[in-house]
């Protein structure tokens, strides 16, 4: 990916083993606008006086943005635009934390050319290397090649930040 375009590749461009990875950092804007996006205000992610009462000791992010992330990466490098998503298989393995940089490597592991259907492989690491997910997802690769301008997202104010 280059900084205004997205470029995906298809699968006849695809092999097992092949790799690619994305990574974001965790930030409390990022837990406060996935708590209101996706209604889940579960105090452990978004009250730090509950968190510390918890086995974390602290908020945590979401699982499901650990999730999303994987999405964004497929969505944006392997295969990228042009992908369709049929699948997932996540286990969360360690707590992401406010701060965390989380680096998710998606590997194809397997490709069925006649419906382009790829498995791919997803890890996802915190800045020390801590494994805080795995599994696997099912995708519809592109069968043509793509190049396209990233589109701004839209400002977004969040109050009492």
């Amino acid at each position: 990916m280059t900084a205004n375009r997205l470029k995906n590749m298809p699968i006849d461009e695809l092999s097992e083993g092949l790799s690619r990875q994305y990574s974001k950092q965790l930030t409390q804007r990022d837990v406060v606008l996935f708590a209101a996006t996706s209604g889940d205000v579960n105090p452990v992610h978004l009250d730090a006086e509950y968190a510390a009462t918890t086995s974390f000791g602290e908020p945590i992010g979401h699982g499901m943005w650990t999730g999303a992330l994987v999405s964004a990466a497929i969505a944006t490098t392997l295969p990228g635009p042009g992908s369709v998503y049929r699948g997932q298989s996540l286990q969360f393995k360690k707590p992401v934390k406010l701060g965390d940089t989380i680096t998710v490597t998606l590997t194809v592991e397997s490709i069925r050319v006649r419906v382009a259907l790829v498995t791919l492989k997803c890890e996802a690491h915190n800045q020390d290397g801590v494994l805080v997910a795995t599994g696997t997802a099912e995708v519809i690769a592109p069968k043509e090649k793509q190049a396209l301008d990233i589109k701004p997202l839209p400002a977004v104010t969040i109050e009492g930040l």
